[in-house]
């Protein structure tokens, strides 16, 4: 299985609308997606009617373009190889490719498949463009199986040299020392700030 049958659906479909059985209620955007079902995008009162028991992860928002939280989806794929961002202090990757004007000269990481620039090095840009990559070329998947297969395989590739240098590490040579405190001349932010009297 290089994507499960669900991926397509998920890319193609549109967040984001109100829903037609609850859109007089507070929370009647259909922003929940069931990956057991693979149907329709539905709204938080759906969820609790139709998809109890069902895997449903929330698509959420960010500059007009489609995201999920990286702890949300990684449970069921393999996300290796995709552009992550912290967006309101929570980890996040975009579903599909988003439009960028001619990247400047000197970017060092590109998407592979819409040329996108990115901020690592990592090989896509969202989860739309590694299905490309995956039909494309073959040489990525979204399998978690095979990504616990490769990992396995790296631990038990260790030899016993390697096993004694990590073994052998204190936990000093692990944490860097902490830096010390600034002089004390350093302008330091002043507490709450006082008026000065009224004169009369």
């Amino acid at each position: 299985m290089s994507a499960p049958p669900w991926l397509d659906s998920l890319l193609s479909s549109s967040f984001f609308t109100v829903c037609r059985t609850h859109g007089d209620a507070a929370r009647s955007e259909c922003n929940m997606y069931c990956l057991d079902c693979a149907g329709d995008p539905f709204c938080f009162y759906c969820r609790s009617s139709r998809h109890k028991d069902h895997q449903v992860i929330q698509i959420r928002r960010s500059s007009y373009h489609d995201v999920v939280r990286v702890s949300e989806i990684q449970k069921v794929l393999d996300i290796s190889g995709v552009q992550t961002y912290v967006i309101n202090s929570a980890r996040v990757l975009f579903l599909n490719e988003r439009p960028q004007p001619k990247s400047g000269k000197g970017v060092a990481h590109l998407c592979e498949i819409c040329g996108r620039s990115l901020l690592d090095p990592f090989r896509f840009c969202s989860l739309g463009c590694k299905l490309g990559g995956v039909k494309r070329n073959g040489d990525a998947s979204f399998s978690l199986e095979a990504k616990n297969g490769a990992s396995m395989e790296r631990r038990e590739g260790f030899s016993g040299e390697e096993e004694d240098l990590r073994g052998g590490l204190q936990q000093q040579d692990i944490y860097p020392p902490t830096p010390p405190p600034p002089p004390s001349s350093a302008r330091r932010r002043k507490g709450i700030p006082h008026r000065a009297p009224f004169g009369s």
